[in-house]
């Protein structure tokens, strides 16, 4: 069997709310799907574009943004860089002029109620996530394209030889945590050194670093906007955000002017248990309020779970003194590695294996990074992870409404909480007595995916979805 390799850089993906399989991977789908075409034709060639949506990207589509990130992706734009304050104004035009400029280039009538699809009804075989893209010619010529939005912003076309990365040949290939720790004990080195010296095979390492402290740029960014916005979130149920309250009950009248001198401001105050532990909260709280915002986030390794990852390393950089660029390179590649493992031993997309793919995940690549960088053994840090997965086994994913806020927001908040107490435990524990290996619970968290309802799959048929009188007709 072919190995896999996944760059860092795969894992965390800069994009825009509210959710990586059901926003960003269409929107992505959508600009592969434009390439197609113009390998054999010219865009003003086509006469009429139709998407049909299935599964869980047509019964949460609406919430999830997709019919817009779909259009977005067919104008031409970029998760990356389109410029997120633009998005609704964009979005209203094309619905009001029945057009749409494929890829900035070239004019077509497009009605998004009518060329949009939803087969609520309709499934796939090879994943939950599937988009269907139909165009017509002016020569009669018709062609139909299948994409597969598998997770984390990872999309397959359908019929497509498995290319790419699997041609990349690491140094320290790894498919699973056994294979991960033996090359630590076989070189020495810990988990970030061992993947940073795989992803050389990628880019430099100076590359590296910039594109990590990149990334994590955006995550502050998203924090700190987050926890100074005030308002409800879109989409209908009127949920109201709380971070900016939050901090503003913490910090009082405290003045600051940027991020920089907001987390002094957080310091100076202290690093009792339930101050920092607010924090944490306020933490995840910005990041996942501005992701179901369509605000610009990091994969992390979805949008979902986006605010878990950030929440943790801020409370390291804020509480623990990893306020330095290479403690935070070394996080992020740690986690990195963990979400994977994750991703081959089994999966972390929520439409195939409930909230334990997304939250679950993520807190485990966040409790082996907080780890490692508190001086963990690679045992140790392994071991986290374990233990922070093993507490969300069976986690289902049921959004009210279809929509990445009730309850995605909160539990982005347990995610965090429960990655520092698995580090916690773990750096106390001795991991030679541990009964449970992370590739065990890997196994078990699949093995759970797969004998888990479809309707706790991110469809919003069950759980909370159907317990809250509010109707997705309604939204």
């Amino acid at each position: 069997m072919p190995h896999e390799s996944i760059s860092v850089f795969d894992i965390f993906k800069i994009g825009i709310g509210p959710s990586s399989s059901h926003t960003l991977g269409p929107w992505r789908a959508a600009q592969r799907f434009l390439s197609s075409i113009q390998k054999i034709k010219n865009l003003k060639e086509i006469k009429r574009v139709e998407v049909l949506l299935y599964g869980s990207l047509a019964k949460t589509g609406k919430g999830h943004g997709t019919d817009i990130a779909i259009q977005l992706g067919l104008s031409g734009d970029d998760p990356v860089s389109f410029e997120v304050d633009l998005l609704h104004k964009k979005i209203e035009g094309i619905r009001s002029s029945q057009k749409i400029w494929l890829h900035n280039e070239y004019e077509i009538s497009f009605s998004p109620e009518q060329d949009i699809h939803f087969l609520y009804t309709e499934s796939l075989p090879y994943h939950p996530n599937a988009v269907s893209f139909l165009a017509d010619f002016s020569d009669g010529e018709k062609l139909a394209e299948t994409y597969y939005s598998i997770g984390g912003g990872f999309v397959k076309k359908e019929g497509e030889e498995e290319t790419g990365n699997m041609n990349i040949q690491l140094p320290f290939p790894i498919d699973n945590a056994n294979e991960l720790l033996h090359w630590c004990m076989k070189t020495g080195m810990g988990i970030s050194e061992v993947v940073m010296e795989n992803e050389m095979a990628w880019r430099s390492e100076a590359d590296i670093k910039k594109g990590l402290l990149d990334i994590w740029r955006v995550m502050k960014d998203c924090m700190y906007k987050g926890s100074h916005t005030l308002g409800q979130l879109p989409g209908g149920l009127n949920v109201k955000r709380r971070a900016a309250h939050l901090n503003k009950k913490l910090l009082g009248d405290k003045e600051y002017k940027n991020y920089e001198s907001w987390i002094d401001s957080i310091r100076e105050k202290g690093n009792d248990f339930k101050y920092t532990l607010d924090w944490v909260s306020c933490f995840a709280l910005a990041v996942n309020e501005e992701n179901a915002s369509f605000g610009r986030v990091v994969t992390a390794p979805t949008n979902g779970a986006a605010g878990v990852i950030p929440a943790v390393l801020q409370y390291f950089v804020v509480f623990c003194d990893g306020d330095r660029n290479e403690k935070i390179i070394q996080f992020m590649l740690t986690a990195a590695e963990i979400g994977s493992i994750f991703k081959k031993g089994a999966t972390i997309s929520a439409a195939m294996g409930g909230c334990q793919a997304e939250i679950g995940v993520s807190s485990a690549m966040a409790a082996a990074a907080l780890t490692e960088c508190m001086g963990g053994t690679q045992r140790q840090a392994l071991m986290a992870a374990e233990i922070a997965m093993e507490h969300h086994l069976g986690l289902t994913c049921d959004p009210i409404a279809g929509l990445v806020q009730v309850p995605c927001i909160e539990r982005n908040t347990m995610g965090a909480i429960k990655a520092i107490t698995a580090s916690q435990l773990a750096l106390q524990s001795t991991p030679d007595f541990a009964k449970v290996s992370l590739d065990d619970v890997i196994c078990t968290m699949w093995d759970t995916a797969l004998d888990m309802n479809s309707k706790y799959k991110e469809t919003s048929d069950g759980g909370l979805a159907v317990h809250i009188p509010i109707s997705l007709s309604e939204c």
